[in-house]
C-alpha cells in the first residue's frame, strides 16, 4: 500500500482542530517533503522522523514521500506531529496495518531514539477525541491531562516501539485509568479569619463574591487592601466539572501538567504592576493566553492600580464586559476566555497617606489629581465595588484579637447566594444583561425617585446604574429576599460612595 491516513490534532488557541495526515509513496529520486502549511519546528520532524524510524529497528523507505496535513488552510508547528506521521509512513510501507489507524488518534514529539515526549495542549485534544468517540495514543508524560477528560480510552506509551506494538495487535497498551475522584482535595488558602476589624470591607468582599461583582480597594499603605484581597478566593465558591475543564485547557496550552485531577480552586492571579499589555492579553506569533485568560473563572487582582501604565489598565475593558479576548494576526484568529473578576487596590496618593484622618501627606493637589487620573473613567466605571479600607488604630492594632468570622462560614452564605442566582437565570448576578435587570430589579415608585437622585448627584453613567442595581441584586440574595428592598439599594450606592472621598 503506498497511501496511508493517520489522524491528529493542531492548536489554535483552546481549539483542537482535527488534522489528518495522508502519507504517500512514490517512485522517483528518494526525497522527504511535508506540505500543508507547516512551520520550521514541523519540517524538521523529517529528521526526526527519520531517526526515530532507523533507530527502532524499522526499514526507512528510499522513495519519494510526501506527506500532506489536511486542511492545508491551517497552520502547523510543533512537534506534536511526529508520531502521526511516523506511524503512516510505517503504514504506508505495510510494516504497520493500515485499519488499526481508522480509530484512534495520535499526538507526541519524537526523541532520535523513538521515545516520545509531551507536548502541551494535550487536554483541548482530549475533549476533541472524546466527542469523536476515537482512542487517544499519546506520551505517558501527557496521560494525567488527558484523564481529565473522563470517559476517554486513553493510551499512553513511552516509546515508538510500544506504539508499533499496540497498533499490529502483539502488546496492547492498557487503557490509563482515572482517578475515582476528579477533583484536587487541595481547597487551601488564606483564612478571613486572619483580618482584623475592617467590617465594611470584609462585608464587601462578601457581596463581591456572592455576585461575581469588580471591587477596588482604595486606603493608606499598610491598611490590609493585599491581605483582604488574597482572601477573596477563599469566599468563592468551588469550580463545577464544566469550569475546571475550561481553567485547565487554559493552562494545558501554555504547559504540560502533571495533575491527574481537575483543579479545585479557583484561579488566583497577581501579575506585578511592570507587566505589559501583551503580558495580560496574551499574543505572540502563534498567541498564547495572558492572564486574563489565565484568571479565567477566577480572580485578577491588581495591586498598585495607578502603578501600571495607562495603555496596559485600558486592555482590560473590552474582556470585562464581552468576556473572551479576540486576539487578530496575519495569518489566523485566537479566541481565549477571559470571565474573570477583577480585583484592584491602590493608595489615594503618591505618598498614600491623603485624607486619612491624618496630616501625613505631602502630596500638592496637582500631584494627587495626575496619580489618581492614571486610572481612566471607563475603567472605573466598570468597577462595582469601590471601597475605602482605612488603617487600623493604634489601639486596635494591639489589642487581643476577638474571633473573626472563618472564610468557611462566609462561603456558605455565599454559595446559598450563588445557588439561588443559578436556578433563577442561569448566571451571577455580575453578568445580567438590561432586560435581565428590568425583571429581577423591579423597586417601588419611591425607590426610583430617590435612586433616580442619587445617579444624578454622583454623576453615575448608565452603566454604573446597571451596576448598581446588579450589586443591589445580590445583597438581596444575600438577605434572602425575593424583591429588592430600599436597605439594598441604598448600600449598594455606599459601595459607589465610599471611596470618593479617597478619590476626589
Amino acid at each position: 500500500m503506498s497511501l496511508a491516513i493517520a489522524y491528529t490534532r493542531a492548536q489554535v488557541g483552546i481549539d483542537a482542530p482535527a488534522v489528518t495526515v495522508e502519507v504517500h509513496l512514490s517512485g522517483g529520486l528518494p526525497s522527504f517533503s511535508i506540505v500543508g502549511l507547516p512551520e520550521a519546528a514541523v519540517k524538521e520532524s523529517r529528521e526526526r522522523v527519520r531517526s526515530a524510524l532507523i533507530n527502532s529497528g524499522f526499514e526507512f523507505p528510499q522513495r519519494r514521500i510526501t506527506v500532506n496535513l489536511a486542511p492545508a488552510d491551517l497552520p502547523k508547528e510543533g512537534g506534536r506531529y511526529d508520531l502521526a506521521i511516523a506511524v503512516g509512513i510505517l503504514a504506508a510501507t505495510n510494516q504497520l496495518p493500515a485499519k488499526s489507524l481508522a480509530d484512534v488518534e495520535v499526538i507526541g514529539e519524537l526523541a532520535l531514539s523513538g521515545e516520545l515526549r509531551p507536548v502541551t495542549g494535550v487536554l483541548p485534544v482530549a475533549l476533541a477525541c472524546r466527542s469523536e468517540q476515537r482512542h487517544l495514543l499519546l506520551p505517558e508524560m501527557n496521560q494525567n491531562e488527558a484523564l481529565m477528560a473522563s470517559g476517554l480510552s486513553v493510551l499512553p506509551a513511552g516509546h515508538l516501539l510500544q506504539v508499533c506494538a499496540h497498533l499490529q495487535g502483539s502488546e496492547l497498551i492498557p487503557v490509563a485509568q482515572a482517578p475515582v475522584q476528579p477533583f484536587s482535595t487541595d481547597a487551601s488558602g488564606p483564612d478571613l479569619g486572619d483580618v482584623k476589624g475592617q467590617a465594611q470591607a470584609k462585608r464587601a468582599l462578601e457581596v463581591a463574591a456572592a455576585g461575581g461583582h469588580n471591587i477596588l480597594l482604595v486606603g493608606p499603605p499598610g491598611s490590609g487592601k493585599s491581605m483582604l484581597a488574597n482572601r477573596l478566593p477563599g469566599l468563592l465558591p468551588q469550580m463545577t466539572e464544566q469550569e475546571a475543564l475550561e481553567v485547565a485547557a487554559v493552562y494545558s496550552i501554555t504547559q504540560s501538567s502533571s495533575e491527574t485531577r481537575l483543579p479545585r480552586k479557583r484561579p488566583f492571579r497577581a501579575p506585578h504592576h511592570t507587566a505589559s499589555s501583551v503580558a495580560l492579553v496574551g499574543g505572540g506569533g502563534n498567541p498564547k493566553p495572558g492572564e486574563i485568560s489565565l484568571a479565567h473563572q477566577g480572580i485578577l487582582f491588581l495591586d498598585e492600580l495607578p502603578e501600571f501604565s495607562r495603555k496596559v489598565l485600558e486592555v482590560l475593558r473590552e474582556p470585562l464586559e464581552s468576556g473572551e479576548i479576540l486576539i487578530s494576526r496575519a495569518a489566523r484568529q485566537s479566541t481565549f476566555p477571559a470571565q474573570f473578576q477583577l480585583v484592584t487596590a491602590m493608595n489615594p496618593c503618591p505618598c498614600g497617606y491623603y485624607a486619612d484622618g491624618t496630616d501625613r501627606c505631602r502630596c500638592s493637589p496637582d500631584q494627587i489629581r495626575r496619580y489618581q487620573g492614571k486610572v481612566s473613567g471607563p475603567l472605573l466605571d466598570r468597577i462595582d465595588l469601590q471601597l475605602s479600607v482605612q488603617a487600623l488604630s493604634q489601639q486596635e492594632m494591639i489589642e487581643i484579637p476577638q474571633a473573626q468570622e472563618s472564610s468557611e462560614s462566609v462561603r456558605a452564605r455565599v454559595v446559598r447566594s450563588r445557588q439561588v442566582q443559578l436556578s433563577r437565570q442561569g448566571l451571577p448576578n455580575q453578568a445580567l444583561t438590561g432586560p435581565q435587570l428590568e425583571t429581577l430589579c423591579q423597586i417601588e415608585q419611591k425607590d426610583k425617585e430617590m435612586l433616580a437622585k442619587a445617579l444624578e448627584k454622583l454623576q453615575l453613567s448608565a452603566r454604573a446604574y446597571h451596576r448598581v442595581l446588579r450589586v443591589a441584586r445580590t445583597i438581596a440574595d444575600l438577605a434572602g429576599s425575593e424583591k429588592v428592598e430600599r436597605s439594598h439599594l441604598m448600600e449598594a450606592l455606599s459601595y459607589r460612595i465610599a471611596a470618593r472621598s479617597s478619590l476626589n
